[in-house]
């Protein structure tokens, strides 16, 4: 079955809900970045709730939802915009075997203390950015947290991948439910319930459990009109074109300098892995280009590709 995602309200308009099977997606990441299985499921969690929270901007808008805790997985950055693309990284893709007392992959304590922000890029605004404590590093709880206390939206999350014993991804997916203005008291009590017997999202998943099925498990009774369905995937916006723009951005001397400890110079994009080699006489050419034209140099985003150390 076919990741998607789907946003749907109840008929009393109360609730805003959102599903999302993503397993196909945290898969493709998982190879992209070769991440054992607590790094898996981290990273997982981050590429699924930004395909959620994605869904929820306008047309044209992304969103950015990084993690910044003090455990060793580092930094996990997401982003996804309103179309079901996104892509993401992990600081630490090899991370070691945690597991809680139960046997089950402990993410929080791979994340650790920290930050969650969550950063809305929209066309012909200045970027809005909001962001909160880390409640758990759960992520699923983090998010709920953050809706909840940045954005003043009363909400649940739920995020859940499942790994193999041969570290593949056998499931993934998530919700978010919401409550809109003057939701009723009655309508409160019986999403609570509801919320209480959902144990495991990814087990939902791996079941074959789909999206309607999903929110149909959370909303119960409560009958719900589908608003939106679209297909998801991994995509990045990397490209050998885009990485040669981003070297050109370091400045002539540090071009030079790499040159001449390397012989080329290596791109590697973060979020989706991917490298890209420019020999030495197409680096050249570039520096002749720069002196020629003298022109603003570009700001480089750091987050994004890192020049690699070769052996020499």
């Amino acid at each position: 079955m076919d990741d998607y995602l789907i946003r749907a309200i109840t008929t009393n308009k109360e609730i805003r809900a959102l599903a999302v099977k993503s397993t196909n997606v945290v898969r493709e990441a998982q190879e992209r970045h070769q991440t054992t299985p607590v790094a898996t499921a981290a990273l997982g969690r981050v590429i699924t709730g930004a395909l959620l929270t994605g869904s929820l901007v306008k047309s044209g808008d992304e969103i950015v939802l990084k993690i910044e805790g003090t455990g060793p997985a580092g930094k996990i950055v997401a982003d996804a915009n309103q179309e079901g693309e996104v892509r993401g990284y992990i600081q630490n893709p090899k991370l070691d075997l945690y597991q809680t007392d139960s046997g089950k992959l402990d993410v929080a304590k791979a994340v650790g203390a920290g930050e969650l922000s969550l950063t809305k890029i929209m066309r012909m605004k200045e970027p809005y950015k909001g962001s909160v404590p880390l409640v758990s590093g759960e992520i699923g709880e983090d998010l709920t947290y953050y809706f909840t206390a940045s954005e003043q939206v009363p909400s649940a999350v739920g995020l859940g991948v499942l790994v193999d014993t041969d570290l593949s991804v056998k499931a993934a997916g998530g919700f978010i439910i919401q409550l809109l203005p003057d939701a009723a008291e009655e309508t409160i009590e019986m999403l609570e319930k509801n919320l209480e017997n959902i144990t495991s999202v990814s087990k939902m998943i791996e079941g074959g459990m789909t999206p309607e099925e999903l929110l149909t498990e959370l909303l119960g009774d409560m009958d719900y009109r589908i608003m939106a369905r679209k297909d998801v995937k991994f995509k990045c916006r990397c490209s050998r074109e885009r990485s040669f723009e981003l070297i050109a951005g370091l400045g002539k001397d540090e071009i030079e300098e790499t040159l001449a400890e390397q012989g080329e110079i290596e791109v590697r994009c973060h979020f989706c892995n991917s490298t890209y080699n420019f020999k030495k006489e197409e680096v050249e050419e570039l520096i002749k280009e720069l002196e020629a034209k003298e022109k603003e140099i570009p700001e480089v985003d750091t987050d994004q590709i890192i020049i690699e150390e070769k052996d020499n």
